[in-house]
């Protein structure tokens, strides 16, 4: 019975700040301090409680130790001055590894959702030594100029002879058309995220509008800087590195994907796949390019199942229900 109670202790989150460098980021651990770390990354602009609890416990109740955080520029870490100390993906993926440091995680899983699977492709380039497993989510292969794809798009100009395609109309239509104001309160705020939400959420999955809403009310009252994440945008584009330097990934390498991804279509994640030695490529049907409730259970078995060791061969291409 006393063994239950700690283990059930160990489900509440653990928060703390993390010094990198000049900048502090704040962090939340789950699970037992001795099992497998598993580091959870998320996007450009996002802050790491969207990461979803659900996933959060099914990881922990799987065995592991979860640890998430705020990117700088987002929640409730530093506030960078990106004009006068611009940064890069590099710097970001620094960032990560100050989090590991932090939380005496020697070697971690890595999960990166979006721009955290550009960070976390990054770290398995550069610090093998650093990764046991790396799993990149709605994400796309490094080096990818995806500013420039979009530029290209909005400008009705074709696309480069063998680029990945960049987002659908609709959401490049909704990115224009949904940054809120810099004085919008928590209302206004809202009125102008949530039809950002339903395109990125696709359209064959139910989309659930108190769910997107809570979310987004969390983030509103939790960050510093609601427009500070933009930078991202900007270090997104330096810094990252080149596709072909994913030949050098030693980590086993799933790469999980929705079939309905408008940010970052299907070809994005197979390009990840074709560049990664042994990748496992998992695209989940109906899902866009947000982690709606619905699916928790689905991702972090995919996640659970990648981290324990392969259990079928590399190269293996298969679509989850």
């Amino acid at each position: 019975m006393q063994e239950n109670r700690n283990e059930h202790e160990y489900l509440t989150g653990r928060e703390r700040y993390v010094r990198a460098g000049e900048i502090e980021l704040w962090a939340e651990e789950f699970g037992h301090p001795d099992r497998p770390p598993v580091l959870l990354v998320m996007g450009a602009q996002a802050q790491g409680i969207q990461w979803n609890d659900g996933i959060v416990r099914r990881l922990v109740d799987g065995g592991l130790r979860v640890v998430r955080y705020d990117h700088r520029d987002t929640g409730r870490s530093s506030v960078v001055d990106f004009a006068a100390h611009p940064y890069t993906v590099a710097d970001m993926a620094s960032d990560a590894l100050a989090v590991l440091d932090a939380f005496g995680a020697r070697r971690a899983h890595l999960v990166g959702a979006s721009l955290g699977g550009i960070i976390a492709q990054r770290l398995a380039v550069s610090r093998p030594d650093r990764v046991l497993t790396l799993t990149s989510l709605s994400s796309q292969p490094l080096g990818t100029d995806t500013a420039g794809a979009v530029r290209r798009a909005l400008e009705g100009a074709p696309a480069l002879p063998g680029e990945l395609p960049p987002p659908s109309p609709e959401l490049l239509a909704a990115l224009v058309s949904t940054l809120p104001a810099p004085e919008a309160g928590p209302e206004q705020y809202l009125a102008a995220r949530l039809p950002l939400w339903r395109v990125l959420h696709g359209p064959v999955l139910p989309f659930h509008e108190d769910e997107y809403r809570a979310t987004e009310r969390r983030v509103y009252e939790r960050a510093r800087d609601l427009r500070a994440g933009l930078h991202h945008t900007l270090a997104g584009a330096a810094g990252s590195g080149a596709t072909a330097e994913l030949a050098s990934v030693t980590a086993p390498t799933l790469v999980l994907h929705g079939t309905e991804d408008p940010m970052f279509p299907p070809a994005h994640a197979e390009a990840t796949a074709a560049a990664v030695p042994g990748a496992r490529l998992v695209m989940v049907e109906g899902m866009g390019h947000t982690l709606p409730r619905a699916l928790d259970a689905r991702l972090a078995d995919e996640i659970l199942r990648h981290t324990r060791g392969p259990e079928q061969g590399p190269g293996v291409r298969h679509r989850a229900a």
